[in-house]
């Protein structure tokens, strides 16, 4: 079974209908047959969009619980190695990145595998390292 880097805006695209597009479709498409993996900060990530999402009345809590079963059920692994800060900081600087991206960034790269995002900056930067983009027909 093959493997990507799932980033936090393609899989909070699949909890919001009005940021919906056919790449994150796509992208949950493919989880049919493969694993996406994230960083250990993806659990924080997701919980911080959902609790800004209720403060500004998007979100109810109830919509928020159904969204975590829903990606609970998919095969979506959080990588076990805790990222090391210098090398983030140095990925985060080269490309003018947040450390956040950064992370996503750095595990496409240590692992070898495309990266799912809809975040331009972080897609170009993919690009500039070889990493390839999760492409979705």
């Amino acid at each position: 079974m093959s493997a990507f880097v799932l980033d936090c805006s393609v899989g909070m695209a699949w909890c919001f209908e009005d940021e919906a597009d056919r790449y994150a479709d796509g992208v949950l498409d493919r989880l049919v047959g493969e694993t996406a993996v994230v960083p250990p900060l993806w659990p924080l990530e997701i919980a911080n969009v959902l609790v800004v999402a209720e403060r500004r009345r998007r979100l109810r809590k109830s919509d928020s619980a159904r969204f975590l079963d829903l990606i609970g059920a998919l095969p979506i692994a959080v990588d076990s190695a805790t990222p090391d800060p210098s090398h983030l900081l140095a990925v985060a600087r080269e490309h003018r990145l947040s450390a956040y991206d950064a992370a996503y960034l750095a595990l496409a790269m240590r692992e070898g595998i495309p990266l799912a995002t809809r975040d331009p900056a972080l897609g170009k930067a993919a690009r500039r390292c070889g990493v390839a983009l999760l492409d979705v027909v």
